[in-house]
């Protein structure tokens, strides 16, 4: 599924988010930058040692942040790794809108016009992938109706049932 807001593209895919072809795509990372399970581990695997390194080096980054590495081995140039909350930590909804937007303005920053995002923190961080796709979606949206360098965002969702609920969160944000 595809919306196009203020001349720039929204996509919606089902796959795996390493084979993404964007200038950089989104880690779901943890706060000490810890290439470990799920995402952060398939970006590990594909990525090779290089991204890993550079995430030593920047150190951490706080829930909500984002910082970006080099895509080592990956088709994507860069990952920007976005901190999202682990459910039951407090403010998850607000912290999850911030990763979001700090992913996005890292993007903007470093000059890239093209991003892949995963559902973060749904996975071993136990967020609701509803609430999920209406943060994610809405402030994606948000960010593209405003002056940015971006012309393609583009949301990867590996399970089907996740790809589902986003294009319905979607198709009713479109509406």
């Amino acid at each position: 599924m595809q919306m196009t807001i203020n001349r720039r593209m929204l996509e919606l895919v089902e796959g795996d988010i390493t084979e993404q072809t964007t200038d950089a795509i989104i880690n779901a990372a943890n706060s000490a930058l810890i290439l470990g399970a799920g995402v952060a581990g398939a970006i590990h695997s594909k990525g090779g040692p290089a991204i890993q390194a550079e995430c030593d080096k920047i150190g951490g980054c706080p829930v909500g942040g984002a910082v970006i590495t080099t895509g080592g081995n990956l088709k994507a140039k860069h990952v920007i790794h976005a901190v999202g909350p682990r459910m039951g930590e407090g403010d998850e909804d607000t912290k999850l809108r911030n990763a979001t937007h700090n992913s996005l303005k890292v993007a903007d920053d470093n000059g890239l016009k093209s991003i892949t995002f995963p559902a973060i923190s749904t996975g071993i961080f136990g967020f609701p992938v509803e609430r999920c796709a209406e943060i994610m979606l809405s402030t994606a949206i948000d960010y593209l109706r405003g002056k940015t360098n971006l012309q393609k965002v583009v949301f990867c969702l590996f399970e089907q049932a996740a790809f589902e609920t986003f294009e319905t969160t979607l198709q009713r944000l479109a509406a």
